[in-house]
């Protein structure tokens, strides 16, 4: 059975851990050094390093990895954070404020490992460069291939994701009836309640003012959404907030959109500063423009996810209420398919490709 992975040599804070974990059903691997945890780093659900062990923990060189968490039982300082930042780690948890926090990070590990849906985070790396519209298009290609897809709006001020998809109009929740989760969020409610069409679900904010998530409601929605779909696609605001943070933690991978010229260029590189502490893997999903890919990939130091095709009837199919021009011999739906098709191929569960090709 893999568990979480707790590392520390403190005692006292070892015992509040081991609460935690009972509250949760679960159990944990405990490490008293960074050699002992190296066996179990890469492959458990959830990394635990307490602050007396941050130091040897970044010492060691461990490999980069999504879900680490810096847990204390003194107030976070500066030097708490400067610890968080060297190890990798997503958050400092302070005990006990952070306890549920806790129990629902090792609740999510004795989930069965039958069904775990995939997340693509989607950010432009300048404005107007169409990650919205890469998001919706994916979406609509995965839930047209019979994945069970929400498309989930995480930019506040991105006008309203459910209008890529013309479902502006369709009843079901938005963030406004869901920004009280902090618990853990039943899938098949989740599913219930948002609005569907066939196997796409989407989550966006309501029309007029649009308050950002509290991210333990990012954090509660996506644990769910990873239950209960085969793909989870995340729209992010270029300028990351808590909840946007927390989505960057779960993605399965995260895709930059970039136009190759020396402004996007360079405007890319200053979102990726911003989202390298919280995610893991990064591509870069270019626009035709100026600069050639190489240079770009090269100044960015990322892989390259594709160069996303111009579609020139995107906005015009929007506007008229159609959605984004996903049919399978147009040329962004080419664009997507493919894309999943190779995704799915390096991430996917073999249920979510049975899906797809049924």
């Amino acid at each position: 059975m893999i568990r979480p992975l707790v590392i520390t040599e403190d005692h006292d804070l070892l015992d509040d851990l081991l609460r935690i974990s009972a509250a949760a059903g679960t159990e944990l691997d405990v490490a008293h050094s960074p050699a002992l945890a190296r066996p179990y780093w890469s492959r458990a659900p959830v990394v635990i390093v307490g602050a007396d062990a941050a130091d040897a923990v970044a010492s060691c060189g461990a490999p980069p990895r999504a879900r680490v968490l810096l847990v204390t039982r003194e107030d976070a300082d500066s030097d708490t954070y400067r610890r968080c930042v060297a190890i990798g780690a997503q958050a400092v948890l302070e005990l006990p404020a952070a306890e549920r926090r806790l129990v629902d990070e090792f609740a999510d590990t004795t989930e069965p490992s039958a069904h775990a849906g995939l997340v693509v985070c989607v950010v432009g790396g300048s404005g107007g460069v169409g990650a919205s519209a890469f998001s919706a298009a994916l979406a609509r290609v995965a839930a047209r291939r019979r994945l069970r897809t929400l498309l989930l709006d995480a930019d506040p001020l991105g006008g309203g994701l459910d209008v890529m998809v013309a479902g502006e109009e369709t009843t079901g929740a938005r963030w406004s009836e869901l920004v009280a989760r902090e618990g853990r969020v039943n899938p098949g409610a989740l599913q219930a309640v948002l609005p569907a069409f066939g196997e796409l679900f989407v989550l966006a904010f309501d029309r007029g003012l649009a308050e950002a998530v509290p991210p333990e409601a990012m954090r509660s929605v996506l644990e769910s959404a990873k239950r209960g779909f085969d793909l989870v696609v995340v729209d992010l605001p270029r300028q990351l907030d808590e909840a946007a943070a927390e989505a960057l933690v779960r993605a399965t991978t995260t895709v930059i959109v970039v136009r190759p010229d020396v402004r996007g260029t360079l405007s890319a590189d200053q979102v990726l500063r911003t989202l390298r502490p919280h995610a893991g893997e990064v591509r870069a999903l270019l626009r035709h423009g100026l600069v050639e890919e190489r240079v770009v990939l090269s100044s960015l130091r990322v892989p390259c996810a594709g160069v996303l095709p111009d579609e020139p009837r995107f906005g015009r199919l929007v506007n008229d209420g159609h959605g984004p021009p996903v049919a399978p011999k147009s040329p962004l739906g080419r664009f997507c398919g493919a894309f999943l098709e190779s995704f799915l191929a390096e991430h996917g569960t073999d249920q979510s490709a049975e899906r797809g090709r049924s």
